[in-house]
C-alpha cells in the first residue's frame, strides 16, 4: 500500500463574515438615523399643530354630550310621568270598579229588603182576612148551634115595641135600601158594605157621626137591655163592647138588618138566626 499523502486543498479566498455583517448594520443603521432626521425634521411642525386641533373640537364634543344628558335626563323624567298617570289611572279604575260593587250590593239589598217587606205585608193582610173569616165562620156556627135555644131565650120574648119615628125611620129605610147588597170586608157602599161599614152609613144618613170598627161602633151609646130594643138600636155580637166583632141595625119585631157575610150579602134576618150579646142606643 502505498502511503497517502496529504496534499494541501487550494481555497477561494473569502470575505469575512464580520465585515460583511458590519457593512449591513451600518447601512440599516444609515437608514434609521436617516428617517430619524426626517421624522425629526416634520416632527415639530405636526406638534405644534396638534394641540390647535384638539383644541377646536372639545366644545363641540362637550356640548354634544350635554346634549345627550339633556335628552337622557328628559326621557327618563318623560318615563318617569308616564308611569305616574299609569299607576293613578289604574288606581281611579281600581276605585271606580270598588264603587260599582259597593253600589251594586246596595241596591241589591235594598230590593231584597224591600221584597221582604211587601211578603211580610202580603203574609199579614192574608192572616187578618184568613182570622176574620175564621172568626165570622165561628160565630155563624155558634149562631146555628144555638138557634134552638134563641128561639126560647127571655130576649125574643120581648121583641115587640113601638114603629119607628124620626131618625130611627130614617136609618131603617137607608139600611132597607141596602138589602141584597154584597159583602166585602172594608166596604163602605155604596154597593158593597162590611157590617159596621153599613151601620156607619144608616147613621150618618141622619146627622150621626159613628167610628167605623165595630168594637168603637159598640161603645159609643148607652147600653141597653135585650129586654127593651128599640127600632134603631145597634146591636153587637162579642164578649164585651169594646170587643165587639159584628154589629147590625135593630129593625123592630124581633129582625135586623145587617152585612153578615161573603155568601149573604145585606140580608134582614131574625133574632134567633143569631142572637146578638147585646145593644147600644145612639138616637
Amino acid at each position: 500500500m502505498s502511503p497517502i499523502r496529504y496534499r494541501g486543498r487550494h481555497r477561494k479566498p473569502r470575505t469575512s463574515r464580520t465585515v460583511g455583517l458590519r457593512l449591513i448594520r451600518g447601512g440599516v443603521l444609515s437608514g434609521v438615523v436617516g428617517t430619524v432626521a426626517v421624522t425629526g425634521t416634520a416632527g415639530p411642525a405636526s406638534a405644534t399643530e396638534q394641540p390647535a386641533e384638539s383644541t377646536g373640537e372639545l366644545p363641540v364634543v362637550s356640548a354634544a354630550l350635554a346634549t345627550s344628558s339633556a335628552r337622557a335626563a328628559q326621557a327618563t323624567e318623560d318615563l318617569a310621568t308616564h308611569t305616574e298617570q299609569q299607576r293613578a289611572l289604574a288606581w281611579a279604575q281600581e276605585r271606580a270598579i270598588v264603587a260599582a260593587q259597593r253600589e251594586a250590593a246596595e241596591q241589591r239589598e235594598a230590593a231584597e229588603q224591600r221584597a221582604a217587606e211587601e211578603a211580610a205585608a202580603r203574609r199579614a193582610a192574608e192572616e187578618a182576612a184568613r182570622a176574620e173569616a175564621e172568626e165570622r165562620a165561628a160565630a155563624e156556627e155558634a149562631a146555628n148551634e144555638s138557634a134552638a135555644e134563641s128561639a126560647n131565650s127571655p130576649e125574643v120574648s120581648t121583641l115587640s115595641a113601638p114603629a119607628p119615628s124620626g131618625g130611627a125611620a130614617a136609618v131603617l129605610d137607608f139600611a132597607r135600601s141596602q138589602l141584597g147588597d154584597a159583602y166585602v170586608m172594608g166596604g163602605t157602599g155604596p154597593d158593597s158594605w162590611d157590617c159596621s161599614g153599613l151601620v156607619q152609613a144608616a147613621f150618618q144618613y141622619v146627622g150621626v157621626s159613628l167610628p167605623r170598627v165595630s168594637g168603637d161602633q159598640a161603645a159609643a151609646g148607652t147600653q141597653v137591655s135585650l129586654d127593651a130594643l128599640q127600632p134603631g138600636d145597634i146591636l153587637w155580637w162579642g164578649s164585651s163592647p169594646g170587643s165587639a166583632y159584628h154589629v147590625a141595625i135593630y129593625t123592630g119585631n124581633g129582625t135586623f138588618i145587617g152585612a153578615q157575610n161573603a155568601s149573604t150579602g145585606v140580608v134582614e134576618r131574625d133574632l134567633s138566626y143569631d142572637a146578638p150579646s147585646g145593644a147600644v142606643r145612639v138616637l
